[in-house]
């Protein structure tokens, strides 16, 4: 599959999906672009609706960002939102270029999938009492934590001074988070950790 080529660039490859929330209200759904490189979520929106708009919305946040590079691939399924001609315009517009997933297969999107299994798990709610709520909380995770520090498992890109080896939390698990914030729009607070020094050893 073309998004797996060796092209390790960020702003080069985008993932994405969509995903709903339960809230009192009813559902809110999130749609979401990650930079495939990265892992990091570059655009996000959120609505009580799926239309086109939605995934539109979120593509137009992550060009806004100024990351994405002149012809970097956006894939997706194949759903209506992203067949739809207001996606292929905005695509178009923005000088990227469109893939979609095969037929029946669930592993083209793996990595988008994974990043909502991640956001229900870790942010721990179920059923938020409204929408105002949900959407505050899920950009408060998305911000301040996901994308600042739960990603650790690829490459700090020189280009990104925020990836510095001094704001590592690769100890930052769902339990330790528990305990480490008592709320997502906090700032999470990071455990010292004390150094010891093994004994050397004689010869």
């Amino acid at each position: 599959m073309i998004l797996l080529g060796v092209d390790p660039h960020p702003g080069t490859r985008l993932a994405g999906d969509i995903t709903f929330i339960a809230t009192t209200e009813g559902w809110l759904y999130l749609a979401t672009w990650l930079d495939l490189p990265t892992r990091e979520i570059v655009g996000c929106s959120m609505a009580d609706h799926h239309r086109a708009s939605l995934v539109v919305d979120a593509l137009t946040m992550a060009a806004g960002r100024g990351r994405l590079q002149p012809g970097c691939i956006a894939y997706s399924g194949r759903g209506s939102e992203y067949t739809s001609e207001e996606l292929r315009n905005e695509v178009r517009r923005l000088g990227l270029r469109q893939s979609m997933g095969r037929t029946g297969s669930c592993f083209d999107n793996a990595a988008a999938e994974s990043f909502f299994a991640v956001l229900k798990e870790e942010i721990g709610t179920r059923r938020w009492p409204d929408r105002a709520t949900a959407r505050a909380e899920i950009l408060a995770f998305v911000e301040t934590f996901y994308n600042r520090r739960r990603l650790r498992k690829h490459p700090p890109w020189a280009t990104w001074p925020r990836w510095r080896s001094d704001s590592d939390t690769s100890k930052d698990t769902p339990s330790r988070r528990k305990h480490g914030v008592s709320s997502i729009t906090e700032e999470v607070q990071t455990p010292a950790v004390t150094s010891k020094r093994l004994p050397q050893s004689r010869t």
